[in-house]
């Protein structure tokens, strides 16, 4: 089969198109046909260098195509049937995955991580990762839906614990956790602040449901946002930036409200003064993507049609290096999508 990998950490010039042996399923896995991966910029992570990266490796943690092989103790799939998987490795044995605590087992990982992921023509994983999916619902939007919408609803439900009529600050309109959580928090009937680099982003975030938009270049965040709010701040900050703009995030909070981070875009140390975090009671909390229970949660949503991905750019898997590169750039508004 084709497939992408990696022999080496660098730049997009280390993505290799080539032929690689089909991959052979195990009897409780199944064997799924690839026809779209979407990008996140974990694979730029993944590629430039992380611990615990096995080469060569295959990137892709967003993948949706059709069941080929159903292994012998597997049952309630068929050949031919279009799923996603699930965007996450974990053992299913262990006290954490019992409790249905996946992203809690030791052996957590996101696909395309520590494990081959689904820049690959043909991709065998355990069942309990396969979901099938609506005839509403083509590859490409499949593709663009796991790994984003898991981590929004994750760090609004499980983590920050939103309710309804809350006030939430969205960094980031244009990411694909910053279109999942904007959508998210209008499903609880939030007032929603987001924030975008320049009109066009902005235009689109209030398209998606954001009641006030801040562009992140022109103004500053926690001033715009004590103007929105009365002085008041906001019950919840999605943060997934990181320095660029933690103290920002952290200043537009209400006393006693609480910023959940699940990235660090812009890198990994950020400055915090604690008489500050104390005196205003605020809670600081990560997130990490989501349980299963959780998944299945929201693609309830997506299903229904109530929340919906966003899909920017699609390249063939053979054009992967010009697809890494654009996602550099950050230009896109939504998802980059490999179709295979």
């Amino acid at each position: 089969m084709k497939a992408v990998r990696i022999h080496e950490f660098g730049g997009p010039e280390v993505l290799r198109y080539e032929d690689i042996p089909d991959h052979k399923p195990r009897k409780d896995q199944l064997l799924v046909r690839v026809r779209a991966c979407a990008l996140n910029h974990l694979d730029l992570w993944v590629r430039k260098g992380l611990p615990g990266v096995t080469l060569p490796h295959i990137l892709g943690s967003d993948v949706a195509g059709e069941v080929v092989e159903v292994g012998e103790y597997v049952t309630g799939f068929k050949s031919g049937q279009r799923v996603l998987l699930a965007p996450m490795h974990f053992c299913n044995r262990c006290a954490k995955c019992v409790a249905g605590l996946q992203n809690q087992c030791p052996e957590f990982s996101v696909l395309g991580n520590r494990v081959d992921g689904g820049n690959c023509e043909l991709i065998a994983v355990p069942a309990v990762n396969v979901i099938p999916i609506p005839d509403s619902l083509d590859f490409v939007q499949a593709a663009s839906v796991p790994l984003v919408f898991l981590t929004a609803w994750h760090m609004l439900t499980g983590r920050a614990s939103i309710r309804p009529g809350q006030t939430v600050l969205v960094l980031g309109a244009s990411s694909g956790v910053g279109i999942a959580a904007i959508q998210i928090a209008k499903l609880f009937r939030a007032t929603v602040i987001s924030t975008a680099g320049n009109q066009s982003k902005l235009e689109k975030a209030r398209a998606l449901g954001a009641d006030y938009l801040i562009d992140h270049y022109q103004q500053k965040i926690s001033e715009e946002v004590r103007k929105i709010t009365n002085k008041q701040g906001v019950d919840i900050v999605i943060e997934h930036v990181g320095p660029a703009t933690w103290d920002e995030s952290v200043k537009s909070l209400k006393p006693a409200g609480t910023l959940v981070t699940c990235g660090a875009t812009t890198g990994p140390s950020v400055g915090i003064d604690l008489r500050f975090v104390y005196s205003r009671q605020l809670s600081l909390l990560g997130s990490y993507m989501g349980t299963m229970s959780e998944l299945y949660e929201v693609l309830g949503h997506v299903f229904a049609g109530r929340v919906k991905p966003v899909v920017d750019k699609v390249f063939p898997l053979q054009e992967i290096r010009a697809a890494h590169e654009y996602m550099e750039h950050s230009q896109m508004f939504g998802k980059i999508v490999l179709a295979v």
